[in-house]
């Protein structure tokens, strides 16, 4: 193909030296066309810019060297490895360079020659710098693109070097960066003092200075923020302005009746929440509001009064769990508040038998169950609800974007609830659920005693056991949390395995006191049985996996023991901690652990110095990044392909600006100067969303 002829979209396979083969390798890591290349930005650079003299070389650290070629020479090892060095010379001394396995290169060097070395300084019986870049210096007026500047490093894969990645991008910028296409208005850039998008691409790659750099990462991570908050702000103008919700009215005696009947107050959060709830309700738009609040911060007194407003004003309501375990815990606590007040409740999971479901599904499509609570088994097509008025989302995350607009299409615009107890720092809640009201719930509720934490070494093991003892002593009880069920075979690692665990401790170290076992392989029969029995008391030591990670409440236990606690996540450490602390007692939460790697002392260092969720959550999110936070990438989490939430923070902020405010004049993205952002926004998330709806 002529070079006169390449376009963007040119397949990289018709640029000089790719071919179908290297072209393979490339669309690995998403590389297929050249404008793919383009957005295949750096993930560091390398200040090859500044020449150091040899005399003054720092053994240890990475250096550009400038020098002649004085001596060149190869041999082979005993092993057959071929070695290739060579002396060069500086007005300040020698310094030798070695490569192996790379014999080709006795043609590539000559005697005199100028060059230019990149590598880690060593120092051995001599002064040398091994398997370095290289590059001979033909012109010393040429730019080079590999040495003698601030040099871009990509991640690669296999069969591709980083050298030939550099060269296949610095000829697609050369040919290609004038066609990119400026999609962000005019009077944006000015206003933002942003660069334009030609220079952006040719300093993102080759920087000129480190201060161009920095201007160009601005605009392209401008840019990736921008348009997200694009789509969040049309999603969020559409639930509001587009849709018509039903409009319920407060003050009823139903309500009355449910906060007089609750034991307990309401916290001044909850009560900010619940006016919040109460405000959208009423409104006659669609509520789309996310409830955030550590554990026990007390999300689900919140979520049942919505629901008793909705039952009182002639509507049903649905709560949706990620599993069984949770919803059958928010069935029991909803049915005590709620069904002395006259209110159906029924619980829909995909364990119930067939002809039960079908009852349930007549109950549902006839009106006669008020609330519904469930695991996804609520959005299936078989469920029809009479009509269903608010739709309760707990644990927002293990679902997606998708499956919330299921459960709205369920009914005309019901109102939608989300709620979490895993705290979601600010900079991802604006990303993720940026169209999203938001609610939090701080303070936890009175009574409430702080969690005292401590992270032990394996030798101390002995220490810990007797502290559990002289706890039950004194009438408490204590959970010991093991990473699996059964260690896997072969392990040298004791303890991993509940199962293992239990049985030691019952005949060996606890065999006074009475123990029980609870994992996931069990029935939900044999799972209610030792919960009950652990709940009175019957129980002293539970040796349970994390099944107990949420909806279990056992005021009485006072001790938390985390076997291998390296072994879990941040999100999940503080999770298992709110298990405990319930009640009247001090407690007390022991990791166990012998972390191996500098991430896991970091977990548990954040676990045993901060209570604060939302202060984890920040260390989760810095430590793992934005994909990960969430377990998985599948749960409707926009891929941000460039930039870091938490680093770049007020450019996210200016960019959700500058969106909203874009929207609010412009709903529908007609003004001409809107155009290719309308076109882009289309073209990125219309499948991935599928809620995108502009003009």
């Amino acid at each position: 193909m002529q070079e006169k002829n390449i376009n963007l979209q040119t397949p990289v396979r018709y640029f000089k030296g790719v071919g179908p083969k290297k072209s393979e390798y490339l669309s690995k890591i998403g590389i297929e066309r050249a404008g793919d290349l383009l957005y295949y930005l750096p993930r560091r650079y390398e200040d090859r810019s500044k020449f150091v003299p040899i005399k003054d070389l720092k053994i240890g650290e990475f250096h550009t060297i400038k020098g002649e070629v004085v001596t060149l020479g190869s041999r082979l090892t005993k092993t057959g490895m071929s070695v290739f060095q060579i002396a060069i010379k500086d007005d300040t001394g020698f310094i030798h360079a070695v490569w192996f396995n790379q014999p080709y290169l006795k043609e590539y060097f000559k005697k005199n020659q100028k060059v230019v070395l990149y590598g880690k300084v060593e120092l051995f019986d001599r002064l040398q710098i091994v398997q370095p870049e290289y590059e001979v210096v033909e012109n010393e007026e040429a730019d080079s693109i590999h040495i003698g500047r601030i040099v871009p490093v990509y991640s690669l894969t296999s069969f591709i070097t980083q050298k030939y990645l550099r060269s296949l991008a610095f000829l697609v910028i050369s040919k290609l960066s004038r066609m990119v296409v400026e999609r962000l208005p005019t009077y944006m850039l000015a206003r933002e003092k942003l660069v334009d998008l030609r220079f952006a691409m040719n300093n993102i790659h080759f920087p000129s200075s480190f201060e161009n750099l920095e201007k160009a990462y601005r605009r392209i991570v401008f840019e990736e923020f921008f348009t997200l908050q694009l789509a969040l702000a049309i999603r969020s103008r559409d639930v509001k302005t587009k849709e018509t919700g039903v409009s319920l009215s407060v003050g009823g005696e139903l309500v009355d009746s449910f906060k007089k009947a609750l034991p307990f107050e309401f916290t001044a959060g909850q009560k900010k929440a619940i006016a919040e709830v109460e405000r959208d309700m009423t409104s006659g738009r669609p509520m789309n509001r996310l409830l955030e609040g550590d554990v026990g911060s007390g999300k689900t007194a919140v979520a049942a009064h919505a629901l008793v407003l909705a039952v009182e004003n002639g509507f049903q309501g649905a709560l949706m769990a990620p599993t069984e375990v949770l919803a059958r815990q928010h069935f029991i606590v909803l049915s005590e508040l709620l069904m002395p007040l006259g209110v159906n409740i029924v619980l829909l999971i995909s364990g119930i038998a067939e002809a039960a479901k079908d009852r349930i599904y007549a109950d549902i499509k006839e009106g006669k169950a008020d609330v519904v609570v469930g695991t996804h088994a609520v959005i299936q097509k078989s469920v029809e609800f009479k009509k269903l008025g608010l739709a309760v989302i707990d644990e927002q995350h293990k679902f997606g974007v998708t499956q919330r607009a299921v459960l709205r299409q369920k009914g005309y615009s019901p109102h939608v609830l989300v709620m979490t107890a895993t705290p979601i720092p600010r900079t991802l809640a604006m990303t993720v659920y940026g169209d999203l009201d938001l609610s939090v719930i701080k303070e936890l509720p009175k009574g409430r005693k702080p969690i005292a934490t401590y992270w032990v070494e394996e030798e101390r093991r002995h220490k810990v056991y007797d502290f559990i003892k002289e706890e039950i002593d004194k009438g408490r009880q204590a959970y010991i949390v093991c990473p699996l069920i059964e260690e896997a075979q072969g392990s040298r690692v004791r303890g991993q395995g509940a199962t293992e665990m239990y049985e030691r401790l019952k005949n060996e170290t606890f065999s006074g006191f009475e123990i029980g076992l609870l994992h996931g392989r069990m029935s939900a029969k044999e799972k209610d049985k030792v919960m009950a029995d652990f709940k009175k008391g019957r129980i002293k030591i539970l040796v349970s996996t994390v099944v107990i990670e949420v909806g279990i409440d056992v005021p009485n236990a006072s001790v938390m023991l985390i076997e291998n606690a390296e072994r879990f996540g941040l999100a999940q450490l503080h999770q298992l901690r709110g298990r405990i602390g319930r009640g009247e007692h001090e407690s007390y939460c022991v990791l166990l652990a012998n972390p191996k790697t500098d991430e896991a002392e970091k977990r548990l260092k954040a676990i045993e110095d901060t209570l604060d969720g939302f202060q984890i959550a920040e260390v989760d999110l810095d430590i793992r990044g934005p994909g990960e936070f969430f377990g998985t990438r599948q749960h409707g989490l926009p891929e941000i392909r460039f930039g870091n939430l938490l680093k770049d923070f007020d450019i996210m902020e200016r960019a959700r600006k500058e969106a909203f405010d874009l929207i609010a004049k412009d709903p529908d993205l007609r003004e001409e100067h809107h155009r290719l952002l309308k076109e882009n926004l289309m073209a990125r998330f219309k499948e991935k969303f599928g809620l995108v709806r502009v003009g």
